[in-house]
C-alpha cells in the first residue's frame, strides 16, 4: 500500500528585502515540501513580488493567516526578538535569519518559549546546510582530524552603504553580527565538547556610532588551542577556512567558505581535493526544516550551537 506524500509546509515570510527577493523567496518556491503561502512587508509591492499566494502590507497579518504553519523572519537584527516571540505566541514554527537574537540571554529565552509552545525555532545560518560544510563537520566529528588545534576563518568585504542598517546600533548592526558569526558557527560545529572559549585578544575598529566595522578575535579552549576569527565590512573580500588537527587538516580551496551559492565547490582534505556539486544551501535549509516539521528526518542547527555562538559574541562586544 502506497503512502501519500506529506502536505507541503505552508510558509509565511516576514520581510521582503534584498535577500528574500534575490535568494530565499525563490528557495522556498523550489524547496521540496514547502509552499510560500504569505509574505508581509511594509511595501505591498515588494511582498507581491515574492510570488506568495497572499501578500500583506504588514507582518502581523502573516501571523494571523490561519494557513501559515511556519514563519521565516528576514528583518533587521533588532526586530528578530519581538517577532520570534510573536510567532511562537501564534503557534508558528520559526526559522530566523542570523543572528537569531543579539544576546545569549535572549536566545535562551526564546528557545525556552518555543519548547514550551511545542514549536520549532531554528537559526538560519544557511552555510551550515551546505554539503561542503557538512563534510567538514563530519570529518571533525568522526575523529579523522584528531583533536582540533588551530582554526582560522575570515569573512570580510569592503563596502557597506552609509545608510545601511548594518552600520546602525539601533538596528543591531556590526560586522561581528553580520559576517563574523559565520566563522563562529563553523568553529563550534567542530567542537562538540567545548562549551565556551576564552578570549585571548580582540581588535576592533568601530564607526562614530560605536558599531564594529571590523572584529578580529584570538580565542582558545583547552589551554593550548588557538582560533583566529575575522569579520569585517572594511577589509578586502575574504572567506577563508582552515582547520588543523592532530591527525589531519582541511582547507577550503576557494575564497567563498561561507557564502558559496549555486556553484560547484572544493575542499582540500590532507592534500587531497574533494569536490561538491552546485548547491543552493538556502533551498536545502527550507527542505530540511520542512521535513522536520512534518515529522521526517531533517537536519536542524542545534540550539546549543546558537547559544554557544551568542555567548561568544557577548564576550566580544
Amino acid at each position: 500500500m502506497s503512502t501519500a506524500p506529506a502536505a507541503k509546509v505552508k510558509w509565511g515570510v516576514l520581510g521582503a528585502g534584498w535577500l528574500v527577493q534575490t535568494a530565499t523567496g525563490a528557495a522556498i518556491h523550489h524547496a521540496a515540501g514547502a509552499q510560500l503561502t504569505a509574505t508581509g512587508a511594509r511595501d505591498i509591492a515588494r511582498a507581491e513580488a515574492t510570488g506568495a499566494v497572499r501578500a500583506y502590507d504588514n507582518y502581523q497579518d502573516v501571523l494571523d493567516d490561519l494557513e501559515v504553519e511556519a514563519v521565516y523572519i528576514c528583518l533587521s537584527n533588532e526586530a528578530h526578538l519581538p517577532w520570534i516571540r510573536a510567532c511562537i505566541a501564534a503557534g508558528k514554527h520559526v526559522l530566523c535569519e542570523k543572528p537569531m537574537v543579539l544576546t545569549e540571554a535572549d536566545a535562551a529565552l526564546v528557545f525556552a518559549e518555543a519548547d514550551a509552545a511545542g514549536v520549532l525555532l531554528v537559526e538560519a545560518v544557511w552555510s551550515r546546510w551546505h554539503p561542503r560544510m557538512r563534510r567538514i563537520v563530519e570529518l571533525a566529528s568522526s575523529g579523522s582530524l584528531g583533536e582540533i588545534t588551530n582554526y582560522v576563518a575570515t569573512f570580510s568585504f569592503d563596502g557597506v552603504a552609509p545608510d545601511n542598517y548594518r552600520l546602525s546600533p539601533d538596528h543591531g548592526g556590526g560586522a561581528l553580527y553580520d559576517v563574523g558569526i559565520y566563522p563562529l558557527h563553523a568553529m563550534f560545529a567542530l567542537l562538540p565538547a567545548v562549551e565556551s572559549v576564552t578570549v585571548l585578544g580582540v581588535d576592533q575598529r568601530r564607526n562614530d556610532q560605536g558599531v564594529d566595522l571590523t572584529t578580529i578575535a584570538d580565542l582558545t579552549w583547552g589551554g593550548t588551542t588557538r582560533a583566529s576569527i575575522t569579520g569585517s565590512f572594511v577589509m578586502p573580500e575574504s572567506q577563508v577556512l582552515t582547520v588543523i588537527g592532530t591527525e589531519g587538516a582541511v582547507r577550503v580551496a576557494d575564497n567563498e567558505a561561507f557564502a558559496t551559492y549555486q556553484k560547484p565547490t572544493e575542499l582540500w582534505v590532507d592534500g587531497h581535493l574533494e569536490t561538491f556539486p552546485s548547491t543552493n544551501a538556502y533551498q536545502v535549509m527550507f527542505e530540511e526544516v520542512s521535513a522536520r516539521i512534518r515529522g521526517a528526518n531533517g537536519w536542524l542547527l542545534p540550539h546549543r550551537d546558537s547559544l554557544r555562538v551568542a555567548r561568544t559574541v557577548d564576550s566580544l562586544l
